[in-house]
């Protein structure tokens, strides 16, 4: 801090800094946000979870919608894009959030993320053609991209840290719900009335989204430039050029895995060079974003920390686990156990409610014990040994065995859903926290990509190796072909057990899979921070954040002067848990 500078330091009188409100005694010249509360608090917390429900909605809402869509477009060669443009356009486009919330006003940016999204929802429900849906369900994933992320960022400029664990898990916990119940409400649109609605659905119940966020004022936690300040290098304050590297990389590695064993052999060349290119795509890219600095789309400093990476590896995971469950529970339910799309829905509600029920009280709960590995210590056990369960489903196994396996899972979801959020909300400051919630995001979204591909590999190749052993009678492609709820169209009463014996062991081997990813989320529990979130230390991060900003002949804040060796015991601190590069050095709003 120059001479100037500690000179107007020391005239201010001493104010104390609270952790719980970082902003909250730096002088008059940058007042601290004013948190919401009461009915304003409830319209946007309940706009938000609609929001956030809507986008994971549509990752499913098209599961049973396709065989439709399919006979009215004849386009039984694109049912795999259907799914993945979606997934394409949010992975891609993901880190790029981070910069647009930390850049421009958090309530805008959010919103002109859901607006992108019901742009996109409209053109999948107008849809003239399959190419058409196509590009609608990537513009709606590009639109969702920002809007988990962004509601993230919401809770915690809305409310004190201290509340938004609770908060978080109700945003996850009820939004999660979309996933399970997808495929239910596109089933009942396709059969009761048109597929189409699937889609337009978002639209009547996006105006009770964009109308309470629009209302409500929500306070930004730092201070943000003028948008017409920032156009001119908008290239630097986004990093766009790191940008044009990271999407093309993702997209390549996310084609690669759609293309193999589908559209094309995975030894062969168009999947190998997609798999190189996504490879030498991302080694530019890395080696551009190490350079760019704290300026980068997923700044090293933050993403290094190894509270910060296990967190993410522990999301991503856990996701992956979700959506495993969550895609071949239904498969067993109306393959082995012929239940209709509806009915398979109703049957993963020992699922559900658990979920939401641990996600909201485990949220309460970390605030009181205020150790995070704990929870997602013991969510990964319940994870790992419910999909352990999993794989022991056959066709007689009975009801009260299936029930008592999905409450272990549901237990198992909630108790670790939001955690990872929580832990990185407590180990960044205000200005990294848009780039941190971005990249742990991404993992969400990467992480059920990735292993979802691997799930349906290894689905397909048992089933292709074990029809012929089981029901050596039937065709293993006419079978395959018939997908899982006609092939008993074209199976003789006799070949039938075969059948089902095949495909049940398939789907066992499937959750051997899962149970191994969900011991991974058990492992990267022990890593993600064992600090008490509880104490009102002032931040170690948003302290180390604190002397940059001072360097830089900014108006002194009273907090600074009053608080100097608290400051600098903290970035010791700080220095101790994250390693060097652990404080934020730059700032796009100087």
């Amino acid at each position: 801090m120059d001479k100037q500078s500690e000179a107007a330091a020391d005239a201010a009188p001493p104010t104390p800094q609270s952790e719980r409100n970082p902003e909250a005694g730096k002088g008059d010249a940058v007042p601290g946000p004013k948190y919401l509360a009461g009915t304003r608090l409830v319209l946007v917390m309940v706009a938000i979870i609609l929001a956030c429900f809507l986008m994971l909605l549509d990752t499913s809402v098209v599961s049973t919608a396709v065989p439709q869509i399919t006979t009215d477009f004849h386009s039984l060669t694109d049912v795999g894009w259907y799914a993945s443009a979606y997934t394409l356009g949010s992975a891609a486009f993901q880190p790029l959030t981070g910069k647009i919330f930390n850049v421009f006003s958090l309530k805008w940016s959010w919103l002109t993320f859901f607006a992108v999204f019901e742009i996109g929802s409209v053109l999948c429900g107008a849809a003239t053609s399959s190419n058409m849906l196509i590009v609608g369900r990537a513009i709606a994933g590009a639109g969702a991209s920002g809007l988990l992320s962004g509601a993230i960022n919401i809770v915690s400029s809305s409310v004190p840290i201290e509340r938004r664990p609770a908060l978080i898990g109700m945003v996850m916990g009820i939004a999660q719900l979309g996933t399970v119940l997808g495929p239910v409400i596109g089933g009942a649109f396709t059969s009761g009335y048109t597929w189409r609605w699937s889609f337009y659905i978002n639209l009547p119940l996006g105006a009770l989204v964009a109308g309470p966020i629009t209302l409500v004022h929500i306070p930004d936690q730092t201070a943000k430039p003028k948008a017409w300040s920032v156009l001119p290098r908008i290239h630097h304050h986004l990093d766009l050029f790191g940008f044009v590297l990271f999407a093309p990389a993702v997209i390549q590695l996310l084609l690669a895995l759609q293309y193999g064993g589908n559209q094309f052999a995975w030894n062969s060349s168009q999947v190998i060079g997609l798999f190189v290119g996504a490879g030498a795509t991302f080694i530019v890219w890395a080696f551009w974003n190490y350079r760019k600095g704290d300026d980068a789309l997923l700044p090293v400093s933050i993403i290094r920390r190894r509270t910060i990476w296990t967190s993410a590896l522990n999301y991503g995971f856990l996701m992956s686990t979700l959506l495993g469950v969550s895609y071949f529970l239904p498969i067993y339910f109306q393959a082995v156990k012929d239940l209709n799309a509806v009915l398979s829905g109703v049957n993963l509600l020992p699922t559900i409610f658990p979920q939401l029920v641990f996600a909201i009280g485990s949220g309460v709960l970390v605030t009181k014990i205020g150790r995070i590995p704990p929870f997602s210590i013991f969510s990964g056990m319940l994870v790992s040994i419910a999909t352990g369960l999993f794989s022991t489903l056959q066709e007689d196994t009975s009801l009260g065995k299936r029930v008592g396996y999905q409450i272990l899972m549901g237990v198992g979801l909630g108790s670790g859903l939001q955690m990872p959020i929580v832990a990185t909300q407590n180990s960044v400051s205000p200005k990294e926290l848009t780039a941190a919630m971005a990249f742990i995001v991404w993992a969400q979204y990467m992480g059920p990509s990735i292993f979802l591909v691997l799930y349906n590999v290894v689905f397909d190749a048992s089933l292709r190796n074990l029809l012929p052993q089981e029901a050596p009678g039937v065709s293993a492609e006419a079978v395959i072909s018939a997908g899982a709820r006609r092939f008993r169209e074209i199976v003789s009463p006799e070949d039938l057990p075969g059948v089902l014996k095949a495909y049940s062991d398939s789907i066992d081997r499937v959750f051997y899979l899962v149970a191994g990813v969900g011991v991974v989320v058990f492992l990267s529990a022990f890593g993600m921070g064992f600090k008490d979130i509880r104490k009102k230390d002032g931040g170690a991060a948003a302290a180390a954040a604190a002397v940059p900003a001072a360097s830089e002949k900014e108006v002194p804040r009273d907090s600074e002067a009053a608080s100097a060796v608290p400051a600098s015991r903290a970035n010791r601190e700080a220095s101790k848990e994250h390693g060097p590069g652990g404080s934020d050095s730059g700032d796009l709003s100087g």
